[in-house]
Formats: structure tokens, C-alpha cells, sequence
């Protein structure tokens, strides 16, 4: 009977250790304390800036740089449209939008919250987007957007998931 039990005990650690060995890591793991707060920080920092260079993309129509900010497999889901996945999806769907002849776009970031792994992280605020027609009358468009961006292996930071909905 002991042989059993020890049969079934070291059995016990070896498939326990096994199926440990199978998780895929995390970029970066949890950290605790002062790690957390520098990786935090640092998570802020680089997606502000990401998040500017995206805004100075918008504001020159540039939209080869507006699409590199997505990773290949992202999603965009924007009001009355189906979600558009993947780059060329989106491409098209900013392709559309900065193609009005005037159209004036700002998503200021309010709060970015980031993952103990800063590896994800969450931006949040709000857009407006001012289109101005061949007369010269602007109408503007003011909502709420939610991005999901997630740290690449290289360390840089794409949007893995974007979303908005107009304010009423």
C-alpha cells in the first residue's frame, strides 16, 4: 500500500510539474511595490506618447502612420459600421474618414489605466471631430472612446481593440 501512495505522490509532482511547464509566461509578470509603480509609469509614458504621434497622424491625414498604430489582427468598432478587423479593414475605415476635405479629429487622452503585467492597459476620454462642408458650416461631432493597447515584444505599444460612440 505505501508503494502505491508513493507511486501516486510522485506521479502527483511530475504531472503537476509537467502542466506548469505548458503556461505560456507573461511579457512581463506581475510585479508588486516599486517595480509596479516604474513599469506603470513607464507603461503611461510610452502610450501618451504613442497616443500623440497617432494625433499628429490624424491631424496630417497620414494614414499609413493612423494604421501602423494597430497591431495586424486588431479590431475598430466605430458607430454604424460593422467592425472592422484587421489592417486593411481599418485602413479602409480611416481611409474614409480622413478623406473628408475638412475634417478635424482630437481624442485627447483622460485616464489610462494599465495591468499589473504592464502589458495591457486601457485608454479612455473623449473625441470630437469637426467637419466643415464646401459652404464653410462645421458640424461637429463630440463622444466617448475606449482603446486597448497591449505591449509589443519590442517594447513599443499597439491597439489591439479601439472603440467610440457618439455623445448624444
Amino acid at each position: 500500500m505505501k508503494r502505491v501512495r508513493s507511486f501516486i505522490l510522485i506521479s502527483t509532482v511530475v504531472t503537476m510539474t509537467a502542466l506548469g511547464g505548458c503556461r505560456a509566461p507573461l511579457l512581463n509578470q506581475q510585479t508588486s511595490g516599486e517595480n509596479l509603480e516604474q513599469n506603470v509609469t513607464a507603461a503611461k509614458a510610452a502610450i501618451t506618447a504613442a497616443s500623440d504621434e497617432w494625433n499628429k497622424a490624424i491631424a496630417a491625414k497620414n494614414l499609413d502612420q493612423c494604421v501602423s498604430a494597430y497591431e495586424n489582427d486588431a479590431v475598430l468598432f466605430a458607430p454604424n459600421a460593422p467592425a472592422a478587423v484587421g489592417k486593411d479593414a481599418i485602413g479602409a475605415a480611416w481611409k474614409e474618414l480622413l478623406s473628408a476635405p475638412r475634417v478635424q479629429i482630437t481624442f485627447p487622452s483622460t485616464e489610462i489605466d494599465v495591468a499589473r503585467s504592464a502589458d495591457l492597459a486601457v485608454q479612455r476620454g473623449a473625441f470630437q471631430a469637426v467637419m466643415t462642408d464646401a459652404k464653410g458650416k462645421a458640424s461637429t461631432e463630440n463622444g466617448r472612446f475606449v482603446i486597448v493597447w497591449r505591449k509589443q515584444e519590442d517594447g513599443t505599444w499597439k491597439v489591439l481593440a479601439d472603440t467610440n460612440a457618439n455623445a448624444k
